[in-house]
């Protein structure tokens, strides 16, 4: 997870129940000012990230009906083998995944903020019957659909993903790493609706506020192409933690959470430094516990934070010399 503060997600009330439209007008909120000088490079053909944008519209519109990666090829007319690759490079997951977590966190907050039954939630979103989208809900949210309406807590495992139309390719992107100010606060934020997906349970006021306490101890890193977030991290000086980091899905393969983690372990003294994420075989996961192990990280406790099962990941100062052979 790698949460600055962990805790519940959104209660039952009128103004949580706006979060959705508020996290996707964040979306589309105020650009940051850039930070990053462009190298020289060839420039990238944006043509795909276009396509892919009207992919995602497609899904969007569509995300109450029995949705394929056939299903989807055949409406935006790519080749199922195509649109695979080109949507997994792009969105950092499979459409399949990223339409399954589309719909079941648009049921998720049926089940908190309507009375509509299991049943229709389940055939609303895409299901054949209750029984698949409880076993697929409970994999997903670690409570059936029932307990979840119980507990009226809402968060979300997949926003609707915004691309950049425009990065730089990647050897022009400047992976120039600087501390966040509070004016970069609209940004970050804009940026964890992005990487949501990483964090469950995630309490949007607590996580805003915890921003701002580390931005002002100097403790909140942040990364740009042009205005765009690419990355963001925040630590703790005090427990030799890494609190948050997180990548933009389309840079993925940029070396990103690399750089972040050479900029704060020398600010760490040595230290052991700890980070959490997710347990082995959590369907969850959308592949945050590899990331960190390829970096170097080693299982450490099982953890239940705020009734979600995760794990603590520990890079031990010796080890740190052999962490990307």
């Amino acid at each position: 997870m790698a949460l600055l503060e962990k805790s519940v997600g959104f209660r039952k009330t009128k103004s949580n129940a706006l979060f959705m439209n508020t996290a996707r007008m964040m979306q589309y909120a105020l650009a940051g000012f850039g930070m990053i000088e462009r190298k020289g490079g060839k420039p990238l053909d944006n043509s795909k990230f276009e396509n892919i944008a009207a992919v995602i519209s497609y899904i969007e519109a569509h995300l109450h009906e029995k949705l394929s990666l056939e299903t989807v090829a055949n409406a935006v007319c790519y080749s199922k083998y195509h649109l695979h690759r080109m949507f997994t490079d792009t969105v950092g997951v499979t459409l399949h995944d990223y339409i399954q977590r589309r719909q079941l966190t648009e049921a998720a907050k049926l089940l908190v903020f309507s009375k509509k039954p299991v049943i229709e939630i389940a055939l609303t979103a895409g299901y054949e019957s209750q029984q698949a989208f409880t076993s697929i809900f409970k994999s997903m949210y670690k409570q059936t659909p029932a307990e979840y309406r119980k507990n009226e807590v809402f968060y979300p495992l997949q926003l609707e993903f915004s691309l950049n139309k425009n990065p730089s390719a990647p050897n022009a992107v400047s992976q120039e790493i600087f501390y966040a100010a509070l004016t970069d606060i609209p940004d970050w934020m804009n940026f964890v609706s992005l990487v949501i997906d990483g964090f469950p349970c995630l309490d949007w006021d607590s996580h805003l506020e915890q921003v701002k306490l580390h931005i002002q101890q100097r403790q909140a890193l942040m990364m740009r192409d042009s205005s765009t977030i690419i990355g963001a991290a925040a630590f703790s000086y005090q427990n030799g933690s890494i609190d948050f980091l997180a990548v933009h899905p389309q840079y993925r393969q940029y070396g990103i959470g690399k750089a972040f983690l050479d900029f704060i372990l020398p600010l760490l003294s040595g230290r052991e430094v700890s980070i959490t994420t997710f347990r082995e075989g959590d369907k969850a996961d959308p592949g945050q516990r590899a990331e960190y192990q390829r970096l170097g990280f080693a299982e450490a406790e099982l953890l239940t934070e705020f009734g979600y099962p995760t794990q603590r990941m520990i890079l031990r100062p010796e080890k740190e010399h052999d962490r990307y052979e």
